[in-house]
């Protein structure tokens, strides 16, 4: 009786958190993001510019596309395809139990967990769709109730707590935008690539059976000691997400690997050997890698001369994004503008989709507006992504990194490095094992222990 109460309890909290974190930032989603068009845009590696004679105007979020003229509104439209066609993994409620808790939702502590799956997700679009593949019903997703997120949010999480005090079932609000979606003639490779699209999405659902959902990576985490409810660092989600790589069940991904820097360094020679791991299997291919790199990116607050170099990885068509953020709060990094940041957020809470059926609805996992922060306000704690589809690949990678750190580092250290040869030949190296059971590094331990009693301050 006493734990059915306390289950009780925790339902309750979930609530609580999930209206709050609605309530908080479905005005977000609502207000425009300010775009120049007279700078260009990078999202992924890919530029875009707005140029026109008429004075600046907001950028649209859903409605207000033709208020740019027909000279800029082509360049616009294409990148709002592209923005919305990235996966956008948020908050969910009303999921699968985590095992070993009471909880059905990862409002207020699960945000480092989605960016991390959003950048993975982008280096699985990479592998499987390549980086020119956009989603043919991006731009219908401004179609869904763009006006009244706020009421829409409102009235669901009236409804649901009206349900938990009579201890009904909570009533589902469901979008009536697929609806009135065509069916489109496809040809082959449209059919494949939206194969593909779906199967992406559903790695990423939110049960024990998907490869990187949210359940699978807490699963991993615990090796470390870390609990359902905990907040995760960008290091400690990049480790996290090797693990679900390399543990991964479906043959469609033993093609791919993902290799974690070790002290802010890349070890050529283990990243080799990690792609050709396929070669001793007879299949005579080599693995693709997408390269994780936990840096800081200045002390305390973010250093303002690194600027310029994370300006130039986002400009690069392999880089699979940035697990950043500010302070209690991470953020998916996907591109800038001048010197502000374009990203994705994922403390908005929707609702559990369950993936695993036939045609799941494909809206709710990409975000119809880009959002846009001050460089300065970033938090210097992050980890950047890139992806290699071969050996060649990667070599190649390298070397135009190396030139970008040399020239960007001045008198100073650059962010990371490439190193020739293999972490076992240098003695300060973390061993295979050490790196697996203790995936913390101590100004993470700092960090998170700041964070635990900071971060749930209004419960």
């Amino acid at each position: 009786m006493e734990a059915t109460g306390t289950d009780e309890v925790e339902k309750l909290k979930s609530k609580f958190m999930s209206a709050w974190h609605n309530m908080k930032y479905s005005w977000v989603l609502k207000t425009k993001t300010y775009f120049s068009r007279n700078s260009p845009v990078f999202l992924l590696g890919k530029c875009y510019h707005f140029k026109s004679d008429e004075p600046s105007e907001a950028f649209p979020d859903g409605s207000s596309c033709d208020t740019f003229n027909k000279a800029s509104s082509g360049n616009v439209e294409e990148f709002r395809k592209d923005f919305i066609s990235r996966i956008w993994l948020t908050y969910r409620e009303e999921f699968p139990q985590i095992q070993g808790s009471a909880l059905t939702t990862d409002c207020g502590w699960g945000c480092t967990l989605r960016t991390g799956q959003m950048l993975l997700a982008q280096g699985l679009m990479l592998h499987f769709l390549g980086r020119a593949w956009t989603w043919p019903d991006a731009l219908d997703i401004e179609n869904i109730d763009s006006e009244s997120w706020t009421s829409h949010t409102v009235k669901k999480l009236t409804a649901s707590f009206e349900a938990s005090l009579t201890g009904e079932k909570e009533p589902k609000v469901l979008s009536t935008h697929h609806e009135g979606m065509l069916k489109r003639n496809c040809d082959e490779n449209e059919m494949r690539d939206e194969v593909y699209h779906r199967k992406i999405i559903s790695w990423f659902g939110d049960s024990l059976s998907a490869s990187f959902g949210l359940h699978q990576l807490i699963e991993y985490g615990k090796k470390s000691g870390k609990i359902a409810g905990d907040w995760y660092g960008p290091a400690v989600v990049a480790h996290i997400l090797r693990k679900a790589v390399e543990e991964a069940g479906d043959p469609e991904l033993k093609g791919i690997t993902v290799y974690v820097a070790q002290d802010c360094t890349v070890y050529n020679s283990d990243v080799v050997d990690k792609q050709c791991s396929f070669i001793g299997s007879g299949t005579g291919d080599t693995k693709a890698v997408i390269i994780l790199v936990p840096v800081r990116l200045g002390g305390e607050r973010t250093n303002m001369d690194y600027l310029e170099f994370v300006k130039g990885i986002l400009s690069l068509e392999y880089c699979v994004g940035i697990i950043g953020g500010k302070p209690k709060q991470s953020y998916y990094f996907a591109g800038f503008q001048d010197d502000s940041l374009i990203y994705m957020d994922p403390h908005y809470c929707q609702s559990f989709v369950d993936v695993s059926i036939k045609d799941f609805p494909l809206e709710s996992f990409h975000c119809p507006s880009p959002k846009k922060m001050s460089y300065k306000k970033m938090d210097p704690s992050c980890t950047i992504g890139f992806y290699c589809r071969n050996v060649q690949d990667f070599e190649r990678v390298s070397e135009e990194i190396t030139k970008m750190l040399q020239s960007s580092s001045k008198e100073k250290y650059p962010l990371f490095t490439f190193v020739k040869g293999h972490s076992r030949d240098c003695d300060f190296a973390s061993s295979p094992l050490h790196e697996e059971n203790d995936l913390f590094f101590e100004d993470e331990k700092k960090r998170l222990k700041r964070f635990s009693t900071e971060e749930f301050v209004l419960l």
